[in-house]
């Protein structure tokens, strides 16, 4: 059952493969005390941030989550072990397809009566005046095009590729934020102006956790907060790596595997230091679960929400909105917030 009287507020939403199990755990205990009017999210992140834009309370995330088969989601090119994956790679740069998780999340936000962006346009008089109406929805996922070099916050810049921002699918473009590089294959977003093709990954190659997204620009008050959650925390000892047995790698390889994982767990872990920005956004212990890990069993799921769920608690409790608004209300990096 919905809490009554929920507090307004925007959420963003971390990017880090299965580790984002411990997302739905911290939305959960968040949504007892919130509503969110905008979510945002990168990766992992986005396929969370997909489901809460809907409007679903903590009963209907929690059952939303229980139906996606872990284990399926690095699917196969074809039926043979090993040599499937390998000749994805070489020739689709991808080991897997990533069809199971795109047709997952597009047959589970149609039972919702969500398909494209259009359904989740939201128009608000008290929104920030800067923003355009090709940036009024309540949801943002991130996505990296490497053809062009930039980040993309969609639905937002559909319209730079001649694309008509209402039109696009919602699940097209979480599994282009989906696409951790090597992994999955990236996608292509063609431009209909131009006829140009962009090469999409991986929204965490760039911004893993755009806690800024929803901050006003007209340095009016914001009327809610912006949270953050992340899971990992900000300095780590634990390896990270993109490829199943990492071990098997040569070191060329291995070093490639360092690279692409550092860069979309860790990009953004200087900003996330700025004393305004800890204030809103919390860290999700989910040591000991590596990014690829989508065999792990139900315990440790069950392991990764409690964990999210108490670091959720354990922020609320010394969460202040009005001592926030003191002490870091206004412009410049790491001191907006929503609304």
């Amino acid at each position: 059952m919905t809490p009554p009287d929920r507090l307004p507020a925007d959420l963003v939403l971390e990017g880090g493969g299965v580790k984002g199990i411990a997302l739905v755990g911290a939305a959960l205990e968040l949504l007892g005390r919130y509503r969110f009017e905008r979510v945002a999210g990168s990766s992992a992140g986005a396929v969370l941030a997909a489901f809460l834009a809907t409007g679903l309370d903590a009963e209907g995330v929690l059952e939303r989550a229980s139906r996606l088969e872990y284990d399926r989601v690095p699917d196969a090119w074809a039926p043979v072990p090993v040599v499937a994956p390998a000749i994805g790679l070489l020739t689709r740069s991808g080991l897997h397809p990533g069809r199971y998780i795109t047709e997952w999340v597009r047959r589970e936000l149609a039972d919702l009566g969500v398909h494209t962006f259009g359904d989740l346009r939201r128009d608000d008089p008290g929104d920030d005046p800067a923003l355009a109406p090709w940036q009024r929805y309540r949801l943002v996922v991130t996505a990296t095009d490497v053809t062009r070099g930039r980040l993309l916050r969609l639905p937002w810049d559909y319209r730079e590729y001649g694309l008509d921002p209402d039109a696009q699918p919602v699940a097209d473009a979480v599994r282009a934020s989906l696409a951790i590089p090597y992994f999955f294959a990236p996608r292509t977003l063609r431009n209909r102006r131009t006829g140009g093709r962009s090469t999409l990954v991986d929204g965490g190659v760039l911004s893993n956790f755009p806690v800024e997204t929803f901050d006003r620009t007209d340095g009016a008050v914001p009327r809610w907060p912006t949270f953050g959650v992340g899971v990992g925390a900000t300095l780590s000892d634990e390896d990270v790596s993109v490829f199943p047995h990492r071990w098997l790698l040569p070191p060329p390889l291995r070093l490639l595997d360092s690279l692409v994982a550092t860069t979309v767990t860790a990009r953004d872990r200087g900003y996330l230091a700025q004393p305004c920005v800890r204030r809103r956004a919390f860290p999700i212990d989910t040591t000991g679960t590596g990014l690829t890990e989508f065999d792990i069993g139900v315990a440790e799921r069950a392991r990764l929400i409690a964990s999210g769920s108490a670091a959720a608690r354990e922020f609320l409790a010394g969460w202040n909105w009005e001592e926030y608004l003191r002490e870091c209300r206004g412009t410049g990096s790491g001191r907006g917030s929503g609304g």
